[in-house]
């Protein structure tokens, strides 16, 4: 079986590297390794998904448009300068 793109690993490839890899760090920590990058990915999303800060407020404030607010409306008087 050859690989889509030119130069990335191919089935059996994969295979002796997972063996290297595990013969190097041992079975604990590799999962160890895997457990960390799945948390850090998943706190990544979160940390995106989720406004913060002004946005936070804007959001809030958006959603409350029941309340009517008092406001004069101005009209600007023509520029005598032009």
């Amino acid at each position: 079986m050859t690989a889509l793109i030119a130069g990335l690993p191919g089935g059996m490839e994969w295979v002796i590297l997972l063996v290297v890899a595990l013969l190097l760090f041992g079975g604990t920590r590799l999962a160890g390794m895997g457990k960390g990058a799945g948390r850090a990915i998943r706190e990544f999303k979160d940390e995106v998904k989720a406004p913060t800060g002004i946005e936070a407020q804007k959001a809030a404030e958006a959603e409350d448009l029941s309340t009517p607010v008092d406001a004069e409306i101005v009209t600007p008087e023509p520029r005598k300068d032009i």
